[in-house]
C-alpha cells in the first residue's frame, strides 16, 4: 500500500513541472515559494504530525484533501530519505496549489527559496514576523515620498512650455497624467480594504480619463 502511494506521488511530481511549463507567466508571488509562510509551516506540521499547521491556509471545503495528502505524506515519508524528499514535496505542491486556488490565484509550481518577490512582501512579513511595522513604515514612507517626488519633478519641469510648441506640451500633459494617476493610486490603495491575492497577470490597472 505504501509503495503504490508512493508511486503515485512520484507521479504527481513528475507531472507537476509540466503543468507549471503550459500555464502563462506570472509575477512570483509570496505564497508559492519554498521559503514562504506557507512551505513553512507545512515543514512543521510534518515534522510535528500536525495537520493543524497547515490547514489555516485553506478553506474548509478542502480541509478533506490536505488531510489526506498529509497522512499519506506521512506514510510514505518513513520509508527511506528519497522517499522523505518526494513525499514532502508532493505535499508542499498539493498544500499551496489548494491554498491559490482557495484566494483565486493561479498556481504555476513552487519557486526556489530566495526567489526575488515584492520588497513589499518581505517587508510586511518581517513585521508581523518581528511584532514591529516601524521598520514597514519607515521604508513605506520612503518609497513613497520617491515615487512622488520623482513624478512630480517631472511634471514640474515640463509645465513651463512654449505655448506655440505642441509636442512639448504633449510632453507636459503625458507627464502630468501619469503623476495625476500615480497619486491617486496611493491614495486609492491606502484607502480601500486588501483581501486575497492581487492580480499576477501583469494588466494594467484601470484609470480614470482625464
Amino acid at each position: 500500500m505504501k509503495l503504490r502511494i508512493a508511486l503515485m506521488i512520484i507521479a504527481s511530481l513528475a507531472i507537476a513541472p509540466v503543468v507549471a511549463w503550459m500555464l502563462p507567466e506570472n509575477a512570483i508571488a509570496h505564497c508559492d515559494t519554498m521559503d514562504g509562510p506557507v512551505v513553512r509551516d507545512a515543514r512543521q506540521a510534518l515534522e510535528s504530525g500536525n495537520v493543524n499547521f497547515v490547514l489555516i491556509w485553506v478553506k474548509k471545503d478542502s480541509e478533506a484533501e490536505i488531510r489526506d495528502a498529509f497522512s499519506k505524506t506521512l506514510a510514505v515519508r518513513k520509508l527511506s530519505p528519497q522517499a522523505k524528499e518526494l513525499a514532502d514535496m508532493y505535499f508542499f505542491e498539493t498544500l499551496v496549489r489548494v491554498h491559490r486556488a482557495g484566494e483565486g490565484a493561479p498556481y504555476t509550481g513552487l519557486k526556489p527559496a530566495g526567489s526575488v518577490i515584492d520588497p513589499g512582501l518581505v517587508a510586511a512579513d518581517h513585521a508581523v514576523e518581528s511584532g514591529s511595522a516601524d521598520e514597514l513604515m519607515k521604508h513605506l514612507t520612503e518609497a513613497v515620498h520617491s515615487g512622488v517626488l520623482e513624478h512630480f519633478n517631472e511634471v514640474k519641469a515640463k509645465m513651463k512650455y512654449d505655448k506655440n510648441d505642441v509636442e512639448a506640451g504633449r510632453e507636459f500633459v503625458e507627464s502630468y497624467v501619469v503623476f495625476i494617476h500615480y497619486v491617486e493610486r496611493l491614495f486609492q490603495d491606502a484607502e480601500r480594504p486588501a483581501g486575497g491575492h492581487f492580480d499576477e497577470t501583469g494588466a494594467a490597472p484601470v484609470h480614470h480619463e482625464h
